[in-house]
């Protein structure tokens, strides 16, 4: 069984700043890839971020120069850098990670709010 926990969501006003992190716990040998979605009230859940074992990254054209995704593979977390926030940044984030020989997994999901 793998667990992930999200972290770091909260409110802040446009232009604001917030840390997301998620851990993985459980039966891990590794991790593959991890990403962040997110989505917002009536759309679809969309791709944030992502990036591989190796720290390769790639990003929501929305995002792009913004966020920043990193990871610590000795704790199994991966984390959002989140800069220059934007109303239309609402949403719940969610992480996922591809679990070498279990699968994929998802968090719970962390609430994040910017208010104009």
């Amino acid at each position: 069984q793998v667990q992930l926990v999200e972290s770091g969501g909260g409110l802040v006003q446009a232009g604001g700043s917030l840390r997301l992190s998620c851990a993985a716990s459980g039966s891990i040998v590794s991790i593959n890839a991890m990403r962040w979605y997110r989505q917002a009230p009536g759309k679809q859940r969309e791709l944030v971020a992502a990036i591989t074992s190796g720290g390769m990254t790639n990003y929501a054209d929305s995002v792009k120069g913004r966020f920043t995704i990193s990871r610590d593979n000795a704790k199994n977390t991966v984390y959002l850098q989140m800069n220059s926030l934007k109303p239309e940044d609402t949403a719940v984030y969610y992480c996922n990670a591809d679990v070498r020989w279990r699968g994929g997994y998802w968090g719970q999901g962390t609430q994040v709010t910017v208010s104009s």
